[in-house]
């Protein structure tokens, strides 16, 4: 397969990537000039891969580290698209933190909140805005939730929470999203700067919603990376409305993020659980709106 795609130096090595949830088969590629980065997919996904190529290309103008898109096509077998990108050097964002001091975490978590306002801050397609909101599909999760065996006892509250609340979220102009924006897809640089990765969720929707995996993937990783993500997004400034949003985003992820792992196994369902339990006791059983994670940070 690899003798089908157009190579833009020669090649020394091909080595499989075993990381993430993405259905795409990724691959290091080791060149004479350094490394890329090599996304194979099948050829059923590729409107969708074209598409997502785009918008690398977009993403790629705001001036931060990324992976520069090389080349993009369809493999010689005719069943399966390629995706050719740089390859962005460092380490995995969420393995560095913990080793930084505070106040190292909550400037990386400002740089990262300063490049999401970047990246918010393309201009949309009219043809890229989505027609309807997302409160049907998401009360539709919460339904599959409700009526599965992974339910977590003593869950009606947030549940009733997440339903009711519903209408807080999508109220603001849609914007291009990462769509998976957290430490475990932002690269620590040898310079020491962010870089960011992984665009194969890309959307366009509500910018809140890009915040929910803090929660889910940062706040276990490092409180004030997360703190200093919103305090730089919003620039000391944020809304009420946000954090409104923000609650039901959180709610509705922590319960069906469990049935969403259930397909990984085991291992991730209870990584999944363990999670809504941080969420919940975070929001005081959904009883607040700002996590105690936040205030706490401040307060101190």
């Amino acid at each position: 397969m690899f003798e089908d795609i157009q190579r833009g130096e020669h090649w020394r090595s091909v080595s499989l990537v075993d990381k993430g949830w993405s259905r795409d088969a990724k691959y290091i590629i080791e060149t004479d000039h350094g490394r890329e980065l090599l996304r194979i997919s099948p050829i059923e996904a590729l409107e969708a891969k074209r598409r997502e190529y785009a918008m690398v290309q977009k993403f790629a103008l705001c001036g931060f580290s990324i992976s520069q898109p090389l080349d993009f096509g369809l493999c010689a077998d005719g069943a399966h698209v390629y995706m050719r990108l740089t390859w962005v050097e460092g380490r995995d964002l969420e393995e560095v933190l913990p080793t930084l001091s505070e106040a190292e975490q909550y400037a990386c978590g400002r740089e990262a909140g300063e490049i999401l306002r970047q990246i918010h801050g393309i201009p949309v397609d009219p043809a890229d805005v989505p027609r309807e909101t997302k409160r049907a599909k998401k009360l539709l999760q919460l339904d599959r939730y409700a009526h599965c065996s992974l339910r977590v006892p003593g869950d009606e509250p947030v549940l009733r929470f997440a339903r009711e609340k519903m209408d807080c979220i999508w109220r603001q102009t849609p914007v291009y999203l990462h769509g998976d924006f957290h430490p475990g897809n932002l690269i620590y640089t040898p310079e020491k700067t962010i870089g960011v990765i992984d665009f194969n969720r890309w959307e366009a929707g509500d910018p809140y919603e890009e915040f929910y995996k803090l929660q889910s993937f940062g706040v276990e990783n490092s409180i004030p990376y997360c703190v200093g993500q919103i305090d730089a997004y919003f620039r000391g400034q944020v809304p009420e409305d946000f954090w409104r949003a923000l609650a039901v985003y959180v709610a509705h992820a922590s319960l069906y993020s469990i049935l969403w792992a259930e397909r990984f196994g085991q291992k991730d369902i209870d990584g999944m659980v363990r999670r809504y339990h941080m969420a919940v006791a975070d929001y005081d059983g959904f009883t607040r709106i700002l996590p105690k994670w936040y205030t706490a940070y401040h307060e101190g």
